[in-house]
């Protein structure tokens, strides 16, 4: 199959082997298919399925007159093949898939968030070794190209911060708890039966999945290298609904975000249930939506949300990697950098802080008996630590014990200030459970 372009030159198609024919490759396979003419006009040449590389069938994907095998690593040793696309998940097999295909010459493009989070500093260099592109925009927010909105969009931008809900499942969850005042594990049940959470949720609940988003749109946001072991984590299976309506009360929403702001000595890279005010456009990206929120010093604040995953939204973004290989195909030293920076100009001489040094605003739920002076010792265990009350209410005593919340909301402090000051709360003797904290984003 061949094209005539305007300027009379026949180009040479791109051929693609697809690894994997789950949700992410049956949905590529199908859009490729369908979307044929206009992804050739774009991409300035045609782009052809040479062959599949899938243990199973997809019912959904008519394969009939494909090349199809049952050993993925045909595909990379296929001299046909231009460009590999790597939807099979995981860690090992998958690494090995990707740089033996790099090893063959060939363009890789992968949705591989995990991969490239946590090997992916190993697998540009073998890709720059053999000057050959590797293209992950589906690796992070599914159809969002917020990948390319970090490395070519903003490229004219010191970028002092960004944050997003990268996570559906997680969003979905906390929306649903919020909207219905459901119980964290009954929502997780049916999270799971619609299949957008896994039998094992712990990447997504605990923050796992999210954090390797983080990391990678950091590294191109600040010009660092993939940093994954180094970010912190904390998921949502402690997040109750009468928090959520505390929050509520106060003007804010509890979201799962992850956060990368650099500060002046080092970056902040967390993911963690967060207090975000109620009239913020991201407090408001409801059910399996991502959204994410930039701050650059020329553009200021920008936005970008849609579907965080789904078979043909994340096919969007791994087309639109092929399209843009596809045009630099001839000169890959023209391709944008994988991670926005020449590999010489990537730096860690910001290091990325641990949790204990970053600064923020705080929710804290504290469980106590209700009696005069309680109030009175909470502050100034708070005081004494230099931390500095923005909010403060009682709430109404509750029956099962007798017991009040005193709920708080602080001025931004120190993490371990604040770590040191909630050790000092637990162990006042009015005080009878673990006291609850929740960082707080305004997001300006």
């Amino acid at each position: 199959m061949s094209i005539t372009m305007n300027m009379g030159n026949t180009l040479k198609p791109v051929k693609v082997g697809i690894c994997g024919l789950g949700t992410v490759g049956g949905g590529t396979f199908n859009v490729l298919q369908r979307n044929a003419r206009i992804i050739t006009a774009r991409a300035g040449r045609p782009v052809i399925i040479e062959q599949v590389g899938a243990r199973r069938d997809n019912s959904d994907c008519d394969t009939g007159d494909i090349n199809v095998t049952r050993d993925i690593f045909a595909v990379a040793h296929n001299p046909e093949i231009d460009i590999l696309v790597e939807t099979i998940g995981g860690y090992d097999v998958a690494k090995e898939l990707i740089l033996t295909a790099i090893d063959q010459g060939k363009h890789v493009v992968t949705a591989n968030k995990a991969l490239i989070a946590e090997h992916g500093n190993e697998i540009f260099q073998a890709a720059r070794d053999k000057n050959v592109i590797v293209a992950y925009e589906a690796a992070v927010a599914g159809g969002i190209p917020i990948i390319k909105c970090l490395r070519e969009g903003l490229s004219a931008n010191s970028i002092s911060w960004l944050a997003g809900i990268i996570n559906g499942t997680g969003n979905y969850i906390l929306t649903e708890m919020g909207d219905h005042n459901r119980p964290f594990a009954d929502v997780l049940k049916e999270a799971q039966a619609l299949g957008y959470a896994e039998a094992d949720p712990t990447f997504d609940v605990e923050g796992i999945d999210a954090c390797h988003k983080l990391t990678i749109m950091a590294s191109i946001a600040f010009g660092i290298p993939l940093q994954f072991t180094k970010a912190y984590t904390e998921g949502i299976s402690k997040i109750t609904p009468i928090d959520i309506q505390y929050a509520a009360s106060l003007g804010f929403r509890i979201k799962h975000l992850g956060v990368a702001r650099k500060a002046a000595n080092g970056i902040e890279l967390r993911v963690h249930p967060t207090l975000i005010p109620s009239n913020r456009p991201l407090a408001n990206i409801n059910g399996v939506m991502n959204s994410v929120v930039v701050q650059g010093d020329g553009i200021g604040q920008t936005m970008y949300s849609g579907p965080g995953a789904g078979a043909e939204p994340t096919a969007s973004s791994v087309i639109a990697d092929i399209v843009d290989i596809a045009r630099t195909i001839d000169a890959p030293d023209a391709a944008v950098h994988a991670l926005g920076f020449s590999a010489e100009s990537l730096s860690d001489t910001l290091p990325v802080l641990p949790i204990t040094e970053t600064v923020c605003s705080f929710y804290l739920r504290i469980h106590a008996d209700d009696h005069p002076g309680v109030m009175n010792a909470v502050t100034r265990v708070l005081s004494n630590h230099g931390i500095n009350i923005d909010a403060i209410t009682q709430k109404v005593t509750r029956e099962d014990d007798g017991c009040a919340d005193i709920v708080i909301l602080t001025h931004r402090t120190l993490e371990g200030t604040m770590d040191k000051a909630i050790s000092e709360l637990e162990a006042l003797e009015d005080i009878k459970s673990p006291i609850t904290r929740i960082r707080v984003e305004i997001m300006a």
